[in-house]
Parts: C-alpha cells; structure tokens; sequence
C-alpha cells in the first residue's frame, strides 16, 4: 500500500508542469534607454504571462555595453538564470572600443526587436526638415552636435553615413554619447545639442506633447503610425534599422539553453509581448537559435567595413 502511494506521490509530481526558472536580466546601460526598455518590457511580459515567476532588471551602464557584457561573461558563466539584452549598438562598440570581451562568448538566443532610426529636433529649433539639417551640416559640419547613444553604435553609425551621404566628411560630426536615453533626452530638451538620434521609442512621448520634433525617419518607406517623412524623402539616401537581442550566460547545457529558448519564444509570441511591441513602436523581428546566431556574425562583419568607411575603426 505504501509503495502504491509512494508512486502515486511521484506520479502526480512528475505530471505538474516544472518550475519556471527566475531570470535576472541584466541592461548594459542606464535606464531610460532601449536595452532598458527592452529588459522591462521583458520583465512585464514573462511575468503576466507566468512563464518566469520572478525576473529581476539589473542596469550596469558604460562604454556602449561592453562594461555590462564583460561583467556578465565573467560572473555568470553556467548559470541559466542569467540574461543579457544588447543589439546592434553592442556590436559597434565592442569594435570601437577594442573591447576584449565580445558577443561570441555569450550564448545568442534571439534577436526580439527593430526599431528604425529617428532625428528629431527641440520644438523651437529653426532646423525645420532633413534639407534644413544638412544645409547647416555641409556649411559647418562642427556646428551641429548630435546627441545619442554610445560611440559606435546604431545612433553614431546614423549620423556618419546620413553626413556621407549628403557630401560632409563623415569623420567630421560632432557626435556627443550619453550612456542613457535618458541623458541624451534632457540635452536635447534644453538645447545643449542641435539634434537627437535614437529609435522613435525614445522620443515618442515628447514628440507626442510637442515638445520634440521628428524630422526624418530611417526606414525605405513611410511607418504606420509615425507621422514623419523618410530621410530618403528628405533627399538623404539612407536607410537602416537598429535591433535588440537578448542573450544567455557562456558554459550553459544544450539542455539548458533549450529551456530559455522555449520561454523565450513563448514569451515573444504571446499577448503581452505583441502589445507592448505596438505601444514601443518596435518591429517583430523575432529570430532564434542558429539562425540568430548567423546573422549576429554576417551584421558584425558588415558593422566592421561600415565602421572603417566612416572613420570609427582602423
């Protein structure tokens, strides 16, 4: 009778589903910016989907993410409770700042986001359209500051080839980093910059109080829901688009790494997620495993040859 219930004990244990694993996502830059953003928005989403029963937000801010993801390889190594967002702007700055930890000691789980680029512009500022913007730029490139994130990222990248494309030497811009969004918002709010340069997320609240305004915008075509027109329209021939990932700790099982690709997808495909996603103005750009990995090698490849064209890596 004893081994009867016994086994009916183990039976009935073995039936419930396995605890969630609680995660502690770390945000390599200040808040405000969009790895933070990134990083609650997939702290709100694993939890009201009660995939995660806790999932903890760390912010290690600095030179572009490499001061977070070196802390991160260093100290997590094997835990499967751990995470790391990051994206393009990671990539660049592990370039630019000869960083000597890099993503290929991370394990790449998905890329979860794009979000295009967006110039914006106090409310006040005589700066009116791209034309404005680059008539003042091919006057003085020096006179025009700009305001985003880390040297070397997807913001920096922006400015470089939006300065080529309209014939201004491009290692000429005066491109001011703030480690948060945050901090770039409040310099361009009181005017200490002439532009700002970031994903539209950034900027959407002020943009929707009026207090900012958008000038252009880096997708090929217009965006539903962004009133503004595209750098192309704005006679600059550029286009580009930012993303975000989030990645796993080094020394991980196979097994290990599975169970956090599964969250994670369920996590991207769920109710919450694609709502937060239409809030934040980000493009579903989910990618995992293998084929995430691919492209985080072909991008890096492809950031290296931009980074040279445009003077930032030798």
């Amino acid at each position: 009778m004893k081994q009867f219930v016994w086994a009916s004990i183990i039976a009935g244990a073995m039936a419930l589903p396995a605890m969630a694993e609680d995660y502690k996502i770390m945000a390599p830059a200040a808040p405000g910016g969009g790895w933070d953003q990134t990083a609650r928005s997939m702290q709100t989403a694993l939890q009201d989907e009660k995939i995660s029963n806790s999932v903890q937000v760390l912010n290690v801010p600095g030179a572009g993410g490499t001061i977070g993801l070196a802390q991160f390889v260093n100290q997590s190594s094997g835990d499967p409770s751990q995470l790391i967002v990051g994206g393009y702007v990671m990539v660049g700055a592990i370039l630019t700042n000869n960083s000597p930890v890099t993503l290929d000691q991370v394990t790449p789980i998905a890329r979860l986001t794009g979000e295009y680029e967006v110039i914006v512009v106090p409310a006040a500022s005589d700066i009116k359209d791209m034309s404005g913007l680059v008539e003042k730029l091919k006057a003085d490139p020096g006179s025009v500051s700009w305001a985003g994130g880390s040297a070397g990222g997807t913001d920096h990248i922006t400015a470089g080839l939006i300065a080529k494309a309209a014939g201004v030497d491009p290692t000429k811009v005066n491109y001011i980093a703030f480690s948060g969004g945050g901090e770039a918002l409040a310099a361009i709010l009181g005017n200490q910059v002439t532009v700002g340069i970031s994903g539209y997320g950034e900027f959407a609240a002020q943009i929707e109080a009026g207090t900012l305004r958008i000038i252009g915008i880096s997708s090929d075509e217009r965006v539903e829901g962004i009133d503004a027109p595209t750098f192309k329209e704005g006679g600059v021939d550029v286009s580009i688009q930012n993303w975000r990932m989030v990645a796993a700790a080094p020394g991980i099982t196979d097994e290990q790494k599975a169970a956090i690709l599964a969250d994670i997808e369920k996590m991207a495909k769920s109710e919450s997620w694609q709502k937060i996603l239409t809030e934040k103005g980000w493009a579903d750009t989910y990618l995992a495993g293998d084929a995430f990995a691919e492209q985080l090698k072909a991008d890096t490849e492809a950031t290296t040859a931009i980074l040279k064209e445009i003077g930032l890596v030798k």
